[in-house]
């Protein structure tokens, strides 16, 4: 019975980074092309949809999914058996109690994960971002605290363009639509470097990777919000 879960499982990993990548047109990157190895590595990405953390999957060399993990709400995925399968056995996702009300918990059960060897994908936003015209929400400070109770482990931006239009909130069917995965350089918590620092600089990082006319509309954005406090 476990043989056959586990060849479902494949079977189930192959079929949907087959389907996503005809839908999206997305496409897994060469190891060659990332400058950096898989091992105790944070992906973190923007926020539109829930095919966000299959998108940064598919963009990293097959060989290097064993060891990632994406980080999801038990609330969530733990609804039905299609869902728990899907999230426990194709992806092996570290699930989280998203309002536990005990953040502390969830750092440390994310860097216990990091400690024995893999790496996660999060989504710093904390929720996803429905709202075209904000490009990017302000990071919550869970990723300064992981990077803080772990600062030897890099911090990889990926900015994912157009999902949010491939499979808006609130639809089953996707659209298909071309999508991008830009992969940043790896950041790392410098020392003594305080959250507003870190959490500022890890953001840039990721917007750095948006295109120019997303850049622009956040730089716009956030003129406006510095005229706002004056």
């Amino acid at each position: 019975m476990e043989w056959i879960k586990q060849r479902l499982a494949w079977l189930t990993d192959q079929a949907l980074c087959l389907f996503v990548s005809f839908l999206t047109g997305v496409r897994p990157k060469a190891a060659k092309s990332l400058g950096f190895t898989p091992e105790r590595k944070v992906y973190y990405a923007n926020h539109g949809s829930h095919g966000d953390f299959v998108l940064v999957w598919i963009s990293l060399p097959k060989r290097w999914r064993a060891c990632v993990r994406p980080v999801a709400g038990s609330d969530y995925w733990l609804t039905n058996r299609l869902k728990r399968f899907i999230i426990q056995r194709v992806f092996n996702a570290l699930l989280i109690p998203r309002n536990s009300g005990n953040p502390q918990a969830i750092t440390e059960q994310m860097t216990e994960a990091l400690q024995n060897g893999d790496s996660l994908i999060i989504f710093p936003e904390g929720t996803r971002n429905t709202d075209d015209q904000v490009t990017l929400l302000s990071f919550k400070s869970g990723i300064y605290h992981l990077a803080r109770e772990n600062p030897d482990v890099g911090f990889v931006p990926m900015w994912i363009d157009n999902i949010n239009r491939v499979l808006p909130k609130g639809t089953f069917l996707p659209v298909p639509l071309l999508c991008d995965v830009n992969i940043g350089e790896v950041v790392y918590l410098q020392k003594n470097e305080d959250k507003d620092a870190f959490l500022k600089r890890s953001r840039n990082a990721l917007l750095a990777l948006a295109p120019p006319e997303k850049q622009q509309q956040a730089a716009e954005n956030s003129e406006h919000d510095g005229e706002a406090l004056l």
